[in-house]
């Protein structure tokens, strides 16, 4: 079992991440009967309010419950003291990924907009190193290449493969290892003694087939139109990301760049499109603020480092097939988008589908 304290500065902490006095909660269990996604035998949000009015930290911290909400605010209606229980496991949720990220200074940044210039800075620094090593870019006359708009001339595919492929595990190792830490503290709250199913591929295809349709989402009463919103999100980023593998096999097994009526070009089209919608109806909901919901900065870096990845990458589009001047430039900041993106996934809102899969997983071989 984990040594279980109670911790006074992670209370303030919850607090003013949403701005609610926990010590209000009168532990009514309204938000509990209000909530349509909680069960017998995973009851939340009610537990959560008392632990987290207790700081309970450690125990929090492996909660998988927290990732079952939705944040849909069913239960912030409903509480007769004004709390927003929904607005509590959102920002455990967050407390979570930066719990268990390492570096961890890397996660308390993305979180701190007094940091965002150093973090869009790092990608932009590397890439021009990357590119003055590959001969096609010079800091005394900050020449572009001449001719017809090829990519491949100004970023050579072997160095955009090989930083990208780089990239990607260096994200990758930092996730999983968050992840194995956090499952492994899961695991120690157990509070049966019996043995452990084995994990399969019938308990994580049981949970990705929910995610892909976003069922519980739709189980919500209050904002059910975010559900729209988050499919394709969740649609246009997997299409993307296909995309994006596929376009690297290209560049070493067949013609590259694609023509515009190559299925893969139409599938990352159809990507781009499901992307930007989404971010714009999400970007547009908070605006409004109809969803009730309290935006803060790492929602606003989630969206907005989403759609300006997916603007940037048609502009990019046009600018090759419209022979703009400025193609080479727009393919700079769609480059340092797509570092921004990958490089600090682990750390941000980006990881809540690593999170969020694992800890539905978990709850699934639990109930089994």
């Amino acid at each position: 079992m984990l040594d279980i304290q109670p911790e006074i500065s992670f209370i303030e902490e919850l607090q003013n991440a949403t701005g609610s006095q926990l010590t209000t909660c009168m532990q009514c269990g309204a938000c509990t009967a209000a909530c349509s996604l909680s069960e017998e035998e995973n009851v939340f949000p009610r537990k959560q309010m008392i632990l987290a009015a207790w700081g309970m930290k450690d125990r929090l911290m492996a909660d998988p419950n927290v990732w079952t909400c939705h944040q849909c605010g069913d239960c912030t209606v409903t509480c007769p003291r004004g709390i927003k229980p929904g607005e509590i496991l959102a920002a455990l949720r967050q407390m979570q990924i930066s719990y268990y990220s390492k570096p961890g200074f890397l996660s308390r940044w993305m979180q701190d907009i007094r940091f965002l210039p150093l973090l869009i800075l790092f990608p932009v620094v590397i890439i021009t190193m990357i590119l003055i090593l590959a001969g096609t870019f010079s800091l005394v006359d900050f020449s572009m290449p001449e001719g017809p708009v090829n990519y491949g001339e100004f970023f050579p595919h072997g160095w955009l493969n090989g930083s990208f492929t780089f990239l990607f595990v260096l994200s990758a190792i930092a996730g999983i290892s968050g992840i194995r830490l956090y499952w492994k503290n899961m695991k120690s709250l157990r509070e049966d003694s019996g043995s452990w199913p084995q994990l399969t591929l019938h308990y994580f295809w049981q949970v990705i087939r929910n995610i892909m349709v976003h069922r519980d989402f739709n189980r919500c009463k209050e904002n059910k139109n975010r559900s729209l919103a988050h499919l394709f999100v969740f649609w246009g980023f997997i299409l993307l990301l296909f995309v994006t593998f596929f376009a690297i096999l290209s560049t070493m097994f067949f013609e590259y760049p694609l023509t515009i009526l190559n299925p893969i070009k139409i599938a990352g089209n159809l990507g781009a499109f499901l992307l930007l919608t989404g971010t714009t109806l999400m970007i547009f909901h908070r605006l409004r603020k109809n969803n009730g919901l309290e935006s803060r900065y790492g929602d606003w870096f989630f969206l907005l480092s989403f759609w300006l990845l997916t603007f940037s990458g048609m502009l990019v589009e046009g600018a090759r097939f419209r022979e703009w001047s400025y193609a080479y430039h727009f393919y700079f900041g769609h480059l340092v988008m797509v570092w921004i993106i990958i490089l600090y996934f682990p750390y941000t809102k980006f990881a809540h589908f690593l999170y969020r899969t694992t800890a539905l997983i978990y709850l699934k071989l639990k109930g089994s």
